[in-house]
């Protein structure tokens, strides 16, 4: 007997033994249980996924010897008959090669004849959207309205060629496309029957290239066995395919652990060596990466025990960022393909690029010289090894300098001596001299009581600053000596002070710590709440957001036992209704400004005063007007005027 090939002689006789397609095989078999038969079916979906298939069952299922039903026995003359494909009352068509209208009045004429031996005339038409639009017109009527014992089956890859017309007199069923899974479990079994020894991954590959379709599934597996000599074996089957296999991605996750360059640029060499096609490495890689995602988050979604086993020793060696960024780098990467000089070098870039961002290992992430909360992608550089900020000297000439205050460290800051400044410093130069040097406390006295002691860490900075400003200008080194003697610090000229006042540079160093902060804003805020000063509450509380401008168009309505009542204007009191929890933040930002619990509550109403956003709204077109006026007062802008005719846009204007 002649070999048959796999996808003929392994074709489902019943639709219990069809892979996949339940949503179809349901509602047939409801439909042939119950005697509700349509007179025509419409099956749609890519080749290979059983549109050839569920007519020849769903023909036996009509024409069976037992009776209508949705198991057909396929031991009787009938069913034999239609495997065989010489059942005279089951025809096949093909559109492709009979799409005229004369084919078609040709087939339509044997319809109207009763059956020859089978229950029903069962006529399939494959690639129906081949046909021509006069065949289509011509099977309009009889498709509406066919003979008792017709029924017509439809077959197409491309339903949107099909007129609407045809498609509103039959009952479509799109099938989809087959799971890598079911075509995996598919092909074990006929393995297994055909006595062929197989390796799962293989099965993985050819379940991958059959890409949905159980037929091209089962072409490439003939083909899988006879390239390999009666075995199917990964390795000859990703050299029949051309594709990535396993190894190479393994190899490539391997060397981004071990930080190994030349490691990752042999996997790239070997590959070009096979011609392995670089786009589907990525794709592959990709894939893959998504894999040990799914290993991190829910293992349970890894079904094949063997994948399981190989992904965890990767699920601890990278944290859940970095896979999620060399997911990206690997599908932007295949994207960057076509751009490269050549895919070789599109694909070793990506290679390095993974590389560069790769997470350090544990004992580096530990170290000293990783800032807090830089991630596990940030390199460790030591404070030591960063380069010294440069001043050029041309441009430190050019601009004046501003006033310098020098800080008087504590005790043991003054006992350290003054650091030396680097030599990659450029000189200061004599025309570039401080206009004011003076004794300045670290902290205003507004903000620190005098009676608090300074934590020691609010010196640490402030000593910073002295030493960068001690490497900006050598001269400075002996105004802050001057400075920490008993003796009085010079006055800088009227000229230089007043520059001085215009211009004061305050460095975050000499800001009092954030504990002494806070209770100074406490304190602005009580004294602000005590005296009622709402819009300055408001300033003081520094809100941001919905909450923020809640707060603006509220006005302050009454404070007593039962907490602080404000009132919402009607226009605004969206900004309530569409945000419920910015009244809780508000009454926490209050509760905590003022250092105990307060109650808060809205009303929407009239406004009898005026609100923050009111009152701001009334200074900023002062400022405005001013400013418009101050620009037509300037002689310079009435001279344009005057000249050029030109106009002043008022709304252009803008105050600073």
């Amino acid at each position: 007997m002649s070999y048959q090939v796999l996808a003929r002689k392994w074709r489902p006789k019943s639709f219990g033994t069809l892979v996949g397609q339940e949503h179809v095989v349901r509602a047939l078999s409801h439909a042939l249980a119950t005697g509700r038969l349509h007179h025509a079916w419409l099956f749609t979906g890519t080749r290979g996924v059983g549109k050839t298939t569920i007519s020849r069952i769903l023909a036996k299922a009509l024409n069976c010897e037992t009776g209508i039903t949705p198991e057909p026995c396929n031991t009787c003359d009938a069913c034999r008959a239609i495997d065989a494909d010489r059942f005279p009352d089951y025809v096949e068509m093909d559109a492709a090669s009979n799409r005229g209208v004369d084919d078609m009045a040709a087939l339509l004429d044997k319809a109207v004849y009763a059956p020859v031996q089978g229950r029903y005339k069962v006529y399939m038409i494959d690639e129906v959207h081949m046909l021509t639009g006069h065949a289509f017109n011509a099977m309009l009527k009889t498709l509406e309205e066919p003979p008792e014992h017709v029924k017509f089956i439809l077959a197409t890859t491309d339903p949107q060629k099909i007129p609407v017309t045809v498609l509103s007199r039959c009952l479509q069923f799109n099938l989809k496309q087959m799971p890598q899974g079911h075509i995996v479990e598919h092909l074990t079994r006929i393995l297994q029957a055909e006595q062929v020894s197989f390796e799962p991954g293989a099965l993985r590959h050819l379940a991958k290239a059959a890409n949905g379709s159980m037929r091209d599934a089962l072409s490439l597996l003939d083909q899988a066995i006879a390239h390999g000599a009666g075995k199917v074996e990964e390795e000859q089957v990703t050299h029949m395919l051309g594709t990535v296999g396993d190894d190479h991605l393994y190899a490539v996750l391997d060397a981004l652990v071990a930080a190994d360059v030349p490691a990752l640029l042999r996997v790239a060499d070997g590959m070009e060596a096979r011609s392995l096609a670089f786009d589907a490495a990525l794709q592959s890689l990709a894939t893959l990466l998504h894999r040990i995602a799914l290993a991190q988050f829910a293992p349970e979604a890894i079904t094949d025990e063997l994948e399981r086993a190989r992904v965890a020793a990767y699920v601890q060696a990278f944290d859940a960022e970095f896979l999620q960024l060399a997911y990206q780098i690997a599908i932007h990467g295949r994207d960057e393909l076509p751009l490269a000089p050549d895919e070789y070098t599109g694909f070793t870039m990506t290679l390095l690029r993974l590389h560069a961002f790769r997470p350090e290992q544990p004992a580096a992430l530990g170290g000293p010289g990783v800032a807090p909360g830089g991630g596990g992608l940030a390199r460790a550089v030591p404070a030591s090894a960063r380069p010294a900020p440069t001043v050029s000297a041309s441009v430190a000439a050019a601009r004046p300098e501003p006033p310098v205050a020098a800080i008087t460290p504590p005790p043991a800051a003054v006992a350290q001596p003054a650091a030396e400044p680097p030599p990659a410093m450029a000189p200061q130069p004599a025309e570039a001299k401080p206009a004011a040097v003076g004794t300045a406390q670290a902290v205003s006295g507004h903000d620190v009581p005098p009676w608090e002691d300074l934590p020691p860490e609010a010196y640490a900075d402030s000593a910073a600053v002295v030493e960068r400003v001690h490497a900006v200008s050598s001269s400075l080194g002996a105004a802050s000596e001057a400075a920490s003697a008993p003796a009085p610090a010079p006055v800088a000229p009227a000229s230089v002070a007043a520059a001085a006042e215009k211009s004061v540079v305050v460095p975050e160093a000499t800001m009092a710590p954030d504990a002494a902060a806070g209770k100074a804003a406490r304190g602005d805020a009580a004294t602000l709440f005590a005296l009622g000063d709402w819009r300055g509450l408001v300033r003081a509380l520094e809100l941001g957001g919905l909450v923020r401008e809640l707060a603006q168009h509220c006005e302050w309505v009454d404070f007593s036992d039962e907490g602080l009542q404000l009132r919402l204007s009607v226009a605004h009191r969206h900004l309530l209704d569409m945000n419920p929890g910015a009244l809780e933040r508000l009454q926490g930002s209050l509760s905590s400004a003022l250092g105990r619990t307060l109650k808060l509550r809205i009303i929407v109403g009239d406004i009898a005063g005026e609100t923050p956003a009111q009152r701001d709204e009334v200074e900023r077109r002062a400022r405005h007007a001013e400013a418009v006026a101050a620009l037509e007062a300037d002689p310079f802008v009435r001279e344009l005027i005057e000249r050029f005719d030109a106009t002043l846009v008022e709304s252009t204007v803008k105050p600073l």
